[in-house]
């Protein structure tokens, strides 16, 4: 019975993913003819970063890319939530939040009358859309093209939140999930545009292990063992596996490049993920207390210390 609930789904979602899959390349192919440039403003009411006093030189800068879920400007709710708590224990920082992962346009999907009928009345469509914009991503096909889309819209962001690229303050890329192939793929286009120290913080980060992380100093690879959708990547991803020895993301391990750091026994998703605000560990502590405690002793003890 469940295998054939299984065949049933797949048949009743093949006409939407083969659709998903087709509108996952039409913004890249628009970007790469030139046909509309990226967006580069923000609503009227929402700063291009948020934090340290615009007036005097941060620490760092703090760049989220948000889940799958983002569609707007503004992070998902369990992003927000981790942002906000950032932004609380770290006031040193400045922090962007409104970069678009999956749109190579810099143009969320809220507002888009045809997907805001479409997450009315079938709400799957965004979640399929930017899973697939990641898998777009990740297609060395595409790969190229979407990370400099992407490194080209982090770039002009920061320029407008008032990075100096003289400056060498560093960068620190946070990203939640999908948001991982995102960051990997911006490195590159990062350090040719600004040449600032990069660092990155993935968080259940899904990602093919494809993109070169040469320029950036290190990767802190926050994760649980209760993870499943981050082992999937590691699983379906061959670059990812210890065997591809010449693979970019088996490079930088063997270059002491990456640091695993365990937040057991968070979930991906769900009321046990990593950005909980409700589940407790033994300390009394919330899973989003942790991770947001994490993140902040890594960017103050390693990449604003070791920039200095």
């Amino acid at each position: 019975m469940s295998e054939l609930l299984l065949i049933v789904a797949l048949l009743a979602l093949g006409p939407v993913l083969l659709a998903e899959g087709l509108l996952a390349r039409y913004e890249l192919m628009v970007y790469a003819l030139g046909r509309r440039a990226p967006a580069a403003t923000l609503p009227p009411e929402m700063p291009f970063a948020r934090g340290a006093d615009p007036a005097r030189p941060p620490d760092a800068y703090l760049v989220y890319l948000d889940g799958i879920g983002k569609r707007r400007f503004t992070d998902t709710r369990d992003g927000g939530q981790l942002v906000k708590a950032i932004l609380a224990g770290a006031p040193e920082l400045r922090v962007l939040g409104q970069i678009q992962p999956y749109s190579p346009l810099a143009d969320p999907l809220a507002g888009r009358p045809v997907w805001d009928w479409l997450r009315r009345h079938i709400g799957i469509t965004l979640f399929l859309h930017n899973v697939m914009q990641t898998f777009v991503a990740a297609d060395r096909r595409y790969r190229p093209l979407y990370n400099r889309a992407v490194g080209a819209q982090i770039a002009d962001q920061l320029r407008l939140a008032g990075y100096d690229p003289a400056s060498g303050i560093p960068i620190v890329l946070l990203s939640y999930s999908g948001g991982a192939q995102v960051a990997t793929g911006a490195v590159e286009e990062l350090f040719n545009q600004l040449r600032a120290p990069l660092w990155l913080i993935t968080l259940g980060g899904f990602h093919n292990g494809a993109n070169d992380l040469t320029h950036a100093l290190h990767l802190y690879q926050l994760t649980s063992a209760n993870d499943q959708i981050e082992r999937m990547g590691t699983r379906l991803f061959a670059q990812r596996w210890r065997l591809w020895r010449t693979s970019a993301w088996n490079r930088a391990l063997a270059a002491g490049k990456i640091t695993v750091e365990r937040l057991d026994p968070a979930t991906h998703v769900g009321p046990q993920s990593y950005i909980s605000p409700t589940a407790r560990l033994a300390d009394g502590r919330s899973y989003l207390d942790r991770t947001t405690e994490t993140v902040i002793e890594i960017v103050r003890r390693d990449c604003t210390q070791k920039t200095r």
